[in-house]
């Protein structure tokens, strides 16, 4: 279908934007999940008296990623369309 032009109707941008904001939104839930586990393995490590300063550091790592990625998914528009079925 190289020979095929596709017509721009401008359509598109607001979708892109729409799935960017899903994008953040999926990494943030991930980031979410292993902030929790990695935060339970402190406690848990800090508590039975085993060294900790390696899952405390990485549970710093996550929470740090975890608040910039939130902060850039506030600069997105809010989503306003649900997906197709």
């Amino acid at each position: 279908m190289a020979g095929r032009k596709q017509k721009d109707s401008g359509l598109h941008a607001p979708a892109s934007r729409q799935r960017s904001a899903e994008d953040f939104d999926l990494i943030i839930g991930f980031l979410g999940f292993w902030a929790l586990v990695v935060l339970a393995v402190t406690v848990w490590m800090e508590v039975t008296g085993q060294p900790a300063l390696l899952w405390a550091m990485g549970l710093l790592a996550l929470v740090l990623g975890l608040w910039g990625m939130v902060r850039l998914r506030l600069k997105l528009p809010a989503r306003t369309a649900r997906r197709p079925r």
